[in-house]
């Protein structure tokens, strides 16, 4: 059972029902945080379908659609830190743009929605981003770090795999990464009405969950994509998000709205509320 039917969807739309009735004439930004590959993208489209036949305009944003572009990253990979040409940690995100997208929703506008071209690794061209209507109520913000809290310094000491042992032995990424979480990602997130969790059961996973996405992702763009990743990139290019997957699940599920914790092939193995 994936995340498009079943008791994820519905616990989230029962939820959302409940919580839009209170608030019947505002824009509601509902957070969607997962880890890759653990069904983020298709429950937010499950969720927008259905209430979109309950008569809830509603859009879709996800995170990885405001990557810096190409030759943002580039730059940062020069002046800051190599590793930052690889899009993925926080710090490698246009939070401005995200915050724009609201702002304009909130005013009642028909707003441009990002995009983001993973195949060829930089953003699309805003010609092509639909748009969302105006008159949106509903906004789901879906993506790895949503809702994210930075570390506390100390934790930063010790890296956590050997990307960062070898090629972050000074620790520069990392905290570059942790004081971007902790400043401009704080206010997009603090606009989150609600967060939902779905709490892969470890890290170990991530990579075959991660690879699957590779799988359709190549057959997508058909092959020959130099940028598609084999398997051996897919390892290393997962370290990036290692260390903030793991502070998530550790510490997320306190204080997530709706924890949604998931079985080894994203089977729903348990739902936790807080309200």
């Amino acid at each position: 059972m994936t995340q498009g039917d079943g008791p994820a969807l519905d616990a989230v739309a029962g939820m959302l029902a409940r919580d839009m009735a209170q608030a019947p004439d505002r824009l509601f930004v509902l957070g969607i945080c997962g880890a890759q590959g653990s069904g983020k993208s298709t429950l937010a489209g499950a969720l927008k379908a259905r209430m979109e036949k309950a008569g809830v305009a509603s859009a879709i944003l996800s995170i990885d659609d405001l990557y810096l572009r190409r030759a943002k990253r580039e730059e940062l990979a020069q002046t800051v830190h190599p590793l930052l040409r690889t899009r993925g940690v926080p710090g490698t995100h246009d939070v401005a743009l995200g915050l724009e997208v609201i702002a304009g929703l909130e005013r009642g506008e028909a707003v441009a929605l990002p995009r983001f071209d993973k195949a060829t690794d930089d953003r699309t061209d805003e010609a092509d981003w639909e748009r969302a209507a105006a008159g949106t109520r509903l906004l789901v913000l879906e993506g790895w770090c949503v809702g994210a809290r930075p570390e506390a310094d100390a934790a930063l000491a010790k890296p956590v795999n050997a990307l960062e042992r070898v090629e972050d032995a000074g620790g520069v990424w990392r905290r570059f990464a942790n004081d971007a979480l902790a400043g401009t990602y704080q206010p997009l997130f603090a606009r989150l009405d609600r967060l939902v969790l779905l709490a892969a059961p470890g890290f170990g996973v991530v990579r075959r969950w991660r690879a699957q996405q590779e799988e359709e992702l190549r057959a997508r763009a058909g092959s020959g994509i130099a940028s598609v990743m084999d398997d051996a990139g897919i390892a290393r290019f997962i370290q990036h998000y290692e260390r903030l997957t793991r502070h998530i699940l550790t510490e997320m599920p306190d204080r997530a709205d709706l924890t949604i914790a998931l079985g080894t092939d994203r089977d729903v193995r348990g739902i936790h509320s807080r309200r």
